[in-house]
Order: C-alpha cells, then sequence, then structure tokens
C-alpha cells in the first residue's frame, strides 16, 4: 500500500505567476504546480508529482498493450550508426539527429524511434514462421534535436514514448495486428480522458504505406487536421487530397501574349488585368537536393504551395526554394515571368487543380510578359499531379464534397503499416510453412506518453489550475488542514483512513503556510476532490470539494470515508 504523501515533506514548489518564456497553458501550469522543472531548451525534468502523473499514464498503457499481446522489452537509447546508415535515415533526419562520437572515433546516435533495432532484434530471435506473429514494445526516453523546442513538454528534444512493432508473415496478418493496436489506442485514449480524433496520415521518414494519426484538438496544437461535418472522415491537412478532374477545353482560344510591365507578383498580375487571382497560374520554382531549379509547382494563384506536403512527396529529397542568385546566369528563367509553356529540362509538377482542359493567364518567359489562354494538357504537360496546396477551410471533403473545417491539435499517437521497408533493408526472412523464407511485414505505433501530459492538460485545465482526471491525478483526495493544530490532527487522521481504505491521498499539513495558499494550491495541482479540516474540524465535520464542478458539501469523517470511496472505486 503506497503511502499519504505529506506536503510537508514533499519536494514541491508551487508559483504564482507564470513562467516569462512560457507560451502555452500546459507550459504555465505544469511549471507554476511543481510538476516539471526546466533544466535546458527543450530537456525537463520531472519532479515528484509530474512523476506520477507520467507513471500513471504509462501504466494505463501498459495494461492495455499487454491486453493485445504485446510483449514489453527495452532496448538502448544510445544506438550504432551502422542499422540507420543501412536503412538510409542516418541522412534523412538530418539535423533532427543527436550524433556522437566514442572514445575510438566510432559513431553512434541517441535514438529518435526503433525500427531499425527492432527489426534486427527480431531477426537475431525469430527464425521459422512459428516464431510469428509476435508484437513487442518499450516505454523509453526518446531524442530528438528539434530546432526551436517550446510549449515545455509538448516538444522537448527529450520525451518519452511507448514505441511498438508488430512482425507478421502475411499482408492479413499485419492489417489485423494494426486493427489490434488501432482499438487499444481507442481504449488508452479513453482511458486518459483525452477528447481525440483519428484521422489519415502521411508516413514521412517513418515510411510504409498505411497510416493514422489520433490528435487531441487543443488551442496549443501545433497540427492541423481538417474534419468533415457532414461525413466521418477526418484527416492532417498533409494527407487531404483533391480529386484530378479533367474538363473539355476546346472552347479555349489560342493562346496570347500580354503587356505586363512590373508585375512580377499575382497581386500586381490580377490588379493590372483586372482578372481574380484564381484564373492566374502560380508556378514555383525549387532545388531538389541542392540542385538549380530541377522541378516547377504550378498552383492556382490564389493558392500556396505547402513546403511540407511538396516535402513529404519528394522525400528523401531535401527540397529548396530557388533564391535571387539562383537565377543569376540563368538566361532561360526569367523571375516573376515563369510558365510552364515552353520550359525546358525542369520536371513540372502540379497540384489536381491544374487538371487537363484548365486554362490560366501564367508566365510568358519573358520579362514585363504573360500570357493568356494557357491551357493544361493542349500547350504544356504536367510530369506529375501532386497534392501540395495548403489546405483552407470550405475545400471540399474527399469523400462527400462538403466544405471541410479545420481545426488545431496536438499528435498524441501514430500508427503505421511499415510493410516490408525495414525487413528488406535488414533481410529480414522466417523459415514459412512450405519450407522456403518468407518476408517478414512490419507495423510500427508509437504514443507520447509524456506529450500526453501536456494534451491532458491543455484539455482539461481551467483557470484556477490543472485538473486531472481520476486514472491520472497523482493521487484520488487532497486533504488540506487549514492551519491550527486540531486541524492538522484531524487531516492527518482522516489521511490515514482513507489510504487504508485504498485510496490515494496527497495532505497539505505544511506549517506556517496560510489557509489562502492552501486553497489556492489544492486548485492549482488539480486532484479530483479536495477534502477540507477547517473551522468545524472540532465537531469532526469536514468540507468535501469536487474540483472539476465546484460543487461543496459538509460530512463527518465517516461519511467523508464513505463517500470518496464510493465516488473512487
Amino acid at each position: 500500500m503506497a503511502q499519504v504523501q505529506r506536503m510537508s515533506r514533499l519536494m514541491i514548489k508551487t508559483l504564482r505567476d507564470d513562467p516569462a518564456d512560457a507560451e502555452t497553458l500546459s507550459h504555465k501550469l505544469l511549471v507554476r504546480a511543481g510538476y516539471v522543472r526546466r533544466n535546458a531548451a527543450g530537456i525537463w525534468s520531472w519532479l515528484p508529482l509530474g512523476k506520477k502523473v507520467l507513471d500513471n499514464i504509462s501504466h494505463v498503457v501498459r495494461e492495455e498493450m499487454d491486453a493485445i499481446g504485446a510483449q514489453e522489452v527495452l532496448l538502448p537509447a544510445l544506438l550504432p550508426k551502422e542499422p540507420y546508415e543501412a536503412s538510409g535515415r542516418w541522412e534523412e533526419y538530418g539535423d533532427l539527429l543527436f550524433r556522437l562520437k566514442d572514445r575510438k572515433g566510432g559513431d553512434y546516435l541517441l535514438g529518435p524511434t526503433h525500427e531499425e533495432i527492432f527489426t534486427q532484434t527480431v531477426k537475431d530471435q525469430c527464425t521459422s514462421y512459428k516464431d510469428l506473429p509476435v508484437m513487442l514494445y518499450q516505454i523509453q526516453t526518446k531524442y530528438r534535436d528539434e530546432a526551436r523546442p517550446r510549449s515545455g513538454v509538448l516538444r522537448g528534444r527529450e520525451f518519452q514514448m511507448k514505441d511498438s512493432y508488430s512482425f507478421d508473415t502475411t499482408d492479413e496478418g499485419l492489417a489485423h495486428s494494426y486493427a489490434l493496436h488501432r482499438a487499444a489506442y481507442i481504449k488508452i485514449f479513453e482511458r486518459l480522458g483525452l477528447d481525440h480524433r483519428i484521422v489519415s496520415a502521411v508516413s514521412g521518414a517513418m515510411g510504409g504505406s498505411a497510416s493514422e494519426e489520433f490528435l487531441a484538438p487543443a488551442a496549443a496544437g501545433e497540427d492541423t487536421f481538417a474534419d468533415c461535418p457532414n461525413c466521418d472522415y477526418a484527416a492532417n491537412t498533409e494527407a487531404v487530397t483533391f480529386a484530378l478532374a479533367p474538363v473539355d477545353g476546346s472552347a479555349h482560344g489560342a493562346v496570347e501574349e500580354l503587356d505586363t510591365p512590373d508585375t512580377p507578383t499575382i497581386e500586381t498580375l490580377a490588379a493590372h488585368l483586372g482578372v481574380p487571382a484564381s484564373a492566374t497560374l502560380k508556378n514555383l520554382l525549387v532545388k531538389v537536393d541542392g540542385e538549380i531549379v530541377p522541378a516547377a509547382v504550378g498552383v492556382p494563384g490564389h493558392r500556396e504551395v505547402d513546403l511540407g506536403k511538396l516535402g513529404e512527396h519528394l522525400a528523401p529529397a531535401v527540397v529548396e526554394l530557388v533564391t535571387a542568385e539562383d537565377f543569376v546566369g540563368r538566361d532561360d528563367l526569367v523571375r516573376g515571368y515563369v510558365g510552364p509553356q515552353g520550359l525546358e529540362k525542369v520536371r513540372y509538377l502540379a497540384d489536381p487543380r491544374v487538371a487537363p482542359g484548365t486554362s490560366w493567364v501564367t508566365g510568358a518567359n519573358k520579362e514585363g510578359k504573360h500570357a493568356r489562354n494557357v491551357v493544361a494538357g493542349r500547350d504544356f504537360e504536367v510530369d506529375q499531379y501532386l497534392d501540395v496546396v495548403v489546405v483552407e477551410e470550405g475545400d471540399p471533403c474527399p469523400k462527400c464534397g462538403t466544405g471541410l473545417t479545420l481545426d488545431r491539435a496536438i499528435e498524441i499517437g501514430h500508427i503505421f503499416q511499415l510493410g516490408r521497408k525495414y525487413a528488406d533493408t535488414f533481410q529480414l526472412d522466417v523459415l514459412g510453412q512450405q519450407g522456403k523464407p518468407v518476408r517478414v511485414t512490419m507495423g510500427s505505433y508509437g504514443i507520447g506518453v509524456s506529450r500526453a501530459v501536456a494534451a491532458l492538460t491543455e484539455q482539461t485545465a481551467d483557470d484556477k489550475g490543472l485538473c486531472w482526471p481520476r486514472e491520472i491525478a497523482p493521487a484520488d483526495v487532497h486533504v488540506v488542514a487549514a492551519g491550527k493544530a486540531l486541524q492538522t490532527e484531524l487531516a492527518l487522521e482522516v489521511s490515514e483512513k482513507l489510504n487504508a481504505a485504498g485510496l490515494r491521498v496527497l495532505v497539505d499539513d505544511r506549517p506556517g503556510v496560510s489557509p489562502g495558499v492552501k486553497f489556492t494550491d489544492s486548485e492549482l495541482i488539480g486532484v479530483p476532490k479536495i477534502l477540507v479540516a477547517g473551522r468545524r474540524s472540532a465537531d469532526g465535520v469536514l468540507e468535501l470539494k469536487d474540483r472539476r464542478t465546484g460543487e461543496r458539501e459538509e460530512l463527518t469523517v465517516d461519511e467523508a470515508i464513505a463517500r470518496l470511496t464510493a465516488d473512487l472505486a
């Protein structure tokens, strides 16, 4: 049985004011309530109350992972370079990797994720189809060298994560393992009290095919997702698609060259010609892996290119915008007047809105000149259609056509059907039923454990402080001794009785601290129930307060114990 947590002995320092560098609610409250402490940018210490919350989330995750038959392991965080070099991610991760050398000059990294190492582990341990399927997981510290760590524990350079991996001999087996994890994640987030959405996503550097994110809607979220109010469609904006719909372009006239001096931007061009920006074609020149202008991206003039989407489509290549210096010595490229017609040695990519048969006003590849009636499929060809525009409110739902809504959210989980990408890299085969080698197929599944603490804070806190769901809170009840010796004696007595009844108890028995400070701290710390030994302590009467609703009632000691035991059973 756990001991009563006495605040007179607990290492906790609450703050009245928000930290100067805090922007998000979770950053402010977790620091003010004494749950975490900043050591450096993106590096945090978990103090006693914070560690309890972190452990409670891990406990829920473990229970649900164990329930689907996954087995817990612990792999190293310090990893050799070679497996990541073999998969290509030593380069793909770029500056996000923490890289280091040992005293002998060997290259190592601090693990951002463990697909390579789990694949090698299973290759060593499993040799027959009889050894599969197997699902393995760990809860471990991960590392990513974020360029701008911010928002407290929401975006750190060191963080706690549950990552699990499934290994099957068939695609049907992978689909089953994926479904098991998906169902387990729903149970986990429901138990944590997290409002969440499951959305279609892109795989990114993880690789693989099918991919879904679990997002917790919150104003502090760094992800934007699209939601359809008419059907069940939801997707990360990077995964939203637009259907290619060719039109009949036979009625459009011949290409007409126009004098358009001093109109290098869409805005100046539209104003000069008196046409909407949507009638113009924007052509964005990009460098791929440092090569000058091997690609141009065409989108309607009133839309912006989502460089994140473009990067995902062209990964693992690195995509950069061209600069003014890149036009020097390139007479074939006229800055501000580029059009797709007549472009040579340039791969032309376009958004599906630039469909065959659509007509545009675009650059004429001459200084001060644009062209009208430039028709896709007649006057220029698109080498590849890619969904690359920034998704906007009201864009059509890919499923039913209704206008989409956009919301901010925090990514709390991500599941992938990796397929055989890593199995191919490491030649992960087992002996099949027919006596021949069978290539294993994999899934990868992550939950941000420390990030879930911040997400819960963002969703559940109020203007007084933290407000934890019971299963995650550092205690079931926060007993407050208003100050006098009799009140402290009663508070400690009832705390021991509650503890004996199986409840987790935090008691504020700090001497010399005013009742006002204790009451404020009890609301800031956010335990679900607050029990006060106050003015009627001499009569053996306590005040019970619900932290979320604010409802209060006076109860005797026996009544309070019975009520709390029943309420929190």
